[in-house]
């Protein structure tokens, strides 16, 4: 069995350049196997006036101080930028890394930060959808060296080139998000790994659509790295780590515990034994999700965890 890969999302809303700079140099010397942030404009946790950095440049900092650890945005919205734009970004990223850039995208969802700095926003979820769906095959065209010509619904190029190439032969595209119709089917088409949340029966029937987009694709599910993100914090007790998670939730004006997605709160052990099941069912990569201030104790005793699962 592969190795398990650990990424850590740092939030970068309410915290400093000095303290992300620091938590993503611990995780990178912890053995965390990717670093990851947001793609938004305003905080989408807790009060949107909230101060937040943008995430390419964000990554790119993080990416030119690191020299391991793989960075992505966690993920892209695709409604902010041109496909053309995105991937001169992520390929920038990319030499920046020497060759540890992922590129993440999603349809977005987020109204108020469209709304405030003027972006389209669309017409409907299915429409942004759709969006996403002509982006990603042109993404990977010219991540690949094609020169470009393309008229579609939402989307127009003339003899795009993206040049330099990437420094990786194959730079990986991660599409983010649960839509039964239109987002897994646009992993199972043109996706390398897919990020996503919930419990294990969630995720089951979600893994039952994915497999039956990827028939109708011709498409071997086991080519999509499978990825699967959590709020986690490691302590020696549940109460100590319920405590710590309450202070972060605080700090950061969450009153509603977050998002609803499973906590992983409590020992090495307990954490470890959570995950095994989402292992079992074929998910290779987790995701920490770490709002500032930024737990170092987590960041730390990662390895603990690893050892547990093997």
């Amino acid at each position: 069995m592969a190795r398990v890969q650990f990424g850590l999302q740092l939030w970068p809303q309410s915290t400093t350049w000095p303290e992300y700079r620091d938590s993503a140099l611990a995780a990178e010397a912890a053995g965390w196997d990717s670093i990851w942030t947001w793609d938004h404009l305003l905080a989408i946790q807790g009060p949107w006036q909230q101060p937040i950095f943008e995430g390419w440049e964000l990554l790119t900092a993080v990416a030119a101080i690191t020299k391991r650890v793989r960075v992505g945005l966690m993920v892209g919205a695709n409604t902010f930028r041109n496909p053309g734009v995105t991937t001169k970004l992520a390929v920038t990223l990319d030499h920046v890394s020497d060759g540890r850039a992922i590129l993440g995208i999603g349809g977005a969802w987020f109204e108020r930060e469209h709304e405030a700095f003027g972006i389209d926003f669309g017409a409907s979820v299915g429409e942004r959808l759709d969006k996403l769906e002509e982006a990603v095959p042109l993404m990977r065209r010219l991540f690949d060296g094609e020169l470009v010509s393309h008229e579609g619904r939402f989307y127009t190029l003339k003899d795009a080139l993206c040049e330099p190439r990437p420094v990786q032969a194959h730079l990986p595209i991660l599409v983010g998000g649960s839509g039964p119709k239109k987002t897994l089917r646009t992993v199972a088409r043109h996706a390398d790994a897919w990020n996503t949340s919930g419990d294990i029966d969630t995720l089951k029937g979600y893994l039952d659509i994915l497999a039956a987009h990827c028939a109708d694709a011709g498409r071997d599910m086991s080519t999509i790295e499978l990825t699967v993100s959590f709020p986690t914090i490691i302590r020696d007790t549940v109460k100590a780590a319920e405590a710590a998670r309450a202070r972060q939730l605080d700090f950061n004006g969450i009153t509603d515990g977050g998002g609803g997605v499973p906590l992983l709160l409590g020992s090495p052990a307990t954490i470890a034994a959570t995950l095994q099941p989402y292992l079992d069912l074929g998910f290779s990569t987790v995701i920490v999700r770490m709002p500032a201030p930024f737990d170092h104790e987590t960041i730390d005793r990662l390895p603990e965890v690893r050892a547990l699962l093997g």
